[in-house]
């Protein structure tokens, strides 16, 4: 049975449990997934919003600052070492005070920092500076999910890891849960990843995310939107983004919450405008599901190329 992990109404409640018996749940998307993590890769997922694209610059720009330090620190080193060695050094100055050095070592740092800062500071204020959403969701954590609500629309849901307790499983992959993921639009290789129901966003729309948490302290963080929030039990902070392409993102509770912290990804589907006002009427309808059936229609309506997941 799935459990619920917030105030959901019973007649919302009962047509999503008695979907998921049925085995419609997990109807697959044509949606391409496009920030995942790739098992041996390393640097940054592919950019989903302004943010993560200004995040990921700064953070190559600083790395540059910080090789070019390295390397240069490194060969001051090499060259004292070489150059004042009790071998080609046998008799050492006995000054104590270089002025000019002295001041280089005190200006150059400061012009650094002023330089590092003319960049981030903007992009730190764009990150905090909470904007009027579009769209407004809250995204409660518990142990060991997410409970989105649509603040405007009064749509509320749970989103469970597929293969979790809550869901009949036991955070293991079997073949029961990979036929599972199958039947959902995914792979193996998405386990411990994707969810039964996802955060659905329409595209170049401002997301405001209100996040919380009911029980201990989790965190909402999607990589690709360059997006991080802790959830504290009894206040609400706020994160916000503006998805420019469509497709699956995923994400994980960042922050050590319990036994299974683990098992508590996020899952956030970016459609279009016409596939997400179709997905509202359906989740008012008690079906949050995103079909493929929706995003297939609206791709060919539309004549948008849409990568198939499977």
């Amino acid at each position: 049975m799935r459990l619920s992990i917030a105030p959901i109404a019973a007649a919302m409640t009962a047509p999503v449990a008695s979907g998921l018996t049925a085995g419609a749940a997990f109807a697959q998307q044509a949606l391409e997934i496009v920030g995942q993590p790739i098992n041996g890769k390393t640097g940054f997922q592919p950019a989903g919003t302004p943010g993560a694209s200004d995040v990921f610059w700064l953070d190559n720009m600083i790395l540059y600052i910080i090789t070019g330090i390295v390397i240069l620190v490194t060969l001051l080193l090499v060259a004292v070492a070489l150059r004042y060695n009790s071998r080609a050094n046998p008799k050492p100055a006995r000054f104590t005070h270089n002025s000019p050095l002295e001041i280089a070592w005190t200006v150059v740092p400061i012009v650094i920092l002023v330089f590092i800062g003319a960049f981030s500071l903007p992009v730190l204020f764009k990150d905090q500076e909470i904007p009027v959403g579009d769209v407004t969701i809250k995204a409660t954590g518990v142990q060991w999910a997410w409970n989105y609500e649509y603040v405007d629309e009064g749509i509320s849901f749970d989103s469970y890891m597929i293969g979790s307790p809550s869901l009949g499983g036991d955070n293991m992959l079997t073949p029961e849960i990979e036929a599972e993921l199958v039947a959902a639009g995914y792979t193996k290789e998405q386990f411990l990843l994707a969810t039964d129901t996802a955060l659905v966003v329409p595209v170049g729309k401002t997301i405001v995310v209100q996040v919380t948490g009911a029980d201990v302290i989790h965190s909402w963080k999607v990589p690709a939107f360059g997006v991080m929030q802790d959830g504290v039990p009894g206040r609400i902070a706020a994160l916000h983004f503006t998805p420019t392409r469509e497709g699956i993102y995923f994400g994980q509770c960042s922050e050590l919450c319990g036994q299974m912290h683990a098992y508590m990804p996020i899952t956030v589907k970016v459609v279009s405008e016409a596939a997400y006002a179709d997905w509202l009427v359906q989740a008012k309808a008690g079906d949050v599901i995103l079909s493929q059936a929706a995003t297939d229609q609206k791709a060919t309506d539309q004549k948008v190329d849409v990568a198939s997941n499977d």
